[in-house]
């Protein structure tokens, strides 16, 4: 299975003008999970049956960043898709996708900000559709930018997910707690729209990510 977003990342390198170097960028890594090698945690990776698809509209330089968690999703949903955003010249394969009838585009956005008629808490599958969730992936200040700078997104539907439970995702320090990375609000979409074993699967691998990612940290692996 690709993972959409190291495709996206390793197209975005070779067509680079300079070297783009992530904190840590001295590191050897997997060229995978992006982890130090000595921590890598692709052998536990599993493919979920899912029925839904995925797409990350990353912001600039997203794909490089070690600590980004959009890739996770991408190792668990087969059907993944990942393009780098740009508010004037967006990527023709994004625009020929959210055209494609096979799929049924769903913003995944806080509610807050939004036109209330766009706003759904869950998603009601059309007969002969797959749904399509869009995920923002980028700081939560670019992911506000995206959503609003994104006009070819303005006739979907906004998916509003409200967790119960507080962030423990501790890579980045969000400005707000309830505030979550991009793959533990993909946790949440799957569980509340019917794909079980992805969001399970993808719960796992977080926390595996998470774990490795910080342990590399305290040890200055990563």
């Amino acid at each position: 299975m690709e993972n959409s977003v190291l495709a996206l990342r390793a197209q975005q390198i070779a067509s680079a003008r300079r070297e783009f170097k992530a904190r840590g960028s001295k590191l050897p890594r997997c060229e995978r999970c992006l982890l130090a090698q000595p921590l890598c945690i692709c052998a536990g990776i599993q493919v979920a049956e899912c029925d839904s698809a995925v797409c990350l509209l990353m912001y600039h330089n997203e794909s490089f960043k070690p600590s980004n968690t959009g890739r996770l999703i991408a190792d668990i949903v087969p059907d993944n898709h990942a393009f780098r955003w740009d508010r004037t010249d967006p990527e023709p394969g994004l625009l020929t996708l959210l055209e494609d009838p096979a799929y049924q585009p769903v913003v995944v956005f806080p509610a807050e900000n939004v036109e209330p008629e766009r706003v759904v808490h869950s998603v009601t599958r059309q007969s002969g559709k797959k749904p399509l969730f869009i995920f923002l992936d980028g700081t939560w200040r670019e992911a506000k930018k995206m959503f609003r700078k994104s006009p070819y997104l303005d006739q979907f539907p906004v998916l509003s997910v409200t967790p119960e439970s507080l962030s423990d995702y501790k890579l980045r320090v969000a400005p707000h707690a309830h505030q979550l990375g991009t793959a533990e609000v993909a946790c949440v979409v799957l569980a509340e729209n019917g794909e079980t074993q992805a969001a399970e699967y993808l719960t796992q691998h977080f926390v595996d990510f998470r774990d490795a990612y910080l342990k590399g940290k305290k040890s200055k692996l990563s």
